[in-house]
């Protein structure tokens, strides 16, 4: 009994993985909201259109599901480099703990990837950004990252701290999408590595930091 309810299991398993893996690709490529749950079965090889709904519910929470895929593995990254940095009082150190965890993700996943298309949308669109994003902001290391961050910039008002942090990441996620579509349509690369990319970003992010701040009027 045990031993079917295992091969069950793994089945189970097995369908959920291909079902994120072809609902990321084609969401990336297409739009969250212009592919059916029909054409995401299809893709992944199931003859039963239902079975999105089946293993994920509704969109919404297919979209959440993708999302934890990578949030776990960037975590991960971002725990040992906020742990490499404690106690820095170097802004630089700080950003590169922004920018390092998604693009060290995005490098080990390989090629090609769809995950920073796919994260974009989500940025993008106001209901997708409420369902997934505040979930990602609870993560202690990234209060520890920002409270590191906020140290390294004590006679910035909140905000402008708190429009500049919009800008970065709009700059950390666009860029990586620039990247990846790059690498996806083999056309010429702005930059030779995911980590070429990330100094650049961390040279750009720790300029905008530290840019001036106009008068009030």
């Amino acid at each position: 009994m045990s031993g079917r309810g295992g091969v069950r299991q793994e089945k189970v398993a097995a369908t959920r993985e291909a079902i994120l893996a072809a609902a990321e690709q084609l969401f990336a490529e297409h739009g969250v909201y212009n592919i059916s749950n029909r054409q995401i079965s299809n893709a992944a090889g199931q003859g039963n259109t239902a079975a999105v709904n089946y293993h994920f519910g509704g969109k919404t929470d297919l979209v959440r599901a993708i999302a934890a895929r990578h949030t776990e593995q960037i975590e991960r990254i971002r725990v040992r480099q906020v742990a490499r940095t404690e106690g820095s009082g170097e802004l630089r150190d700080w950003v590169a703990c922004m920018v390092r965890p998604l693009t060290e993700h995005l490098e080990a996943l390989g090629s090609p990837t769809w995950y920073a298309r796919f994260n974009a949308q989500v940025f993008a669109d106001p209901a997708l950004y409420d369902a997934v994003v505040p979930e990602t902001m609870a993560s202690p290391s990234l209060r520890v990252l920002l409270d590191g961050l906020n140290a390294c910039l004590p006679g910035l008002p909140a905000d402008v701290k708190a429009d500049r942090g919009v800008m970065a990441r709009h700059l950390i996620v666009q860029m990586c999408v620039e990247r990846e579509r790059a690498l996806a349509d083999n056309a010429p690369l702005a930059h030779p590595t995911w980590s070429a990319l990330a100094s650049g970003l961390i040279d750009a992010l720790t300029g905008l930091w530290n840019a001036p701040v106009s008068p009030r009027p």
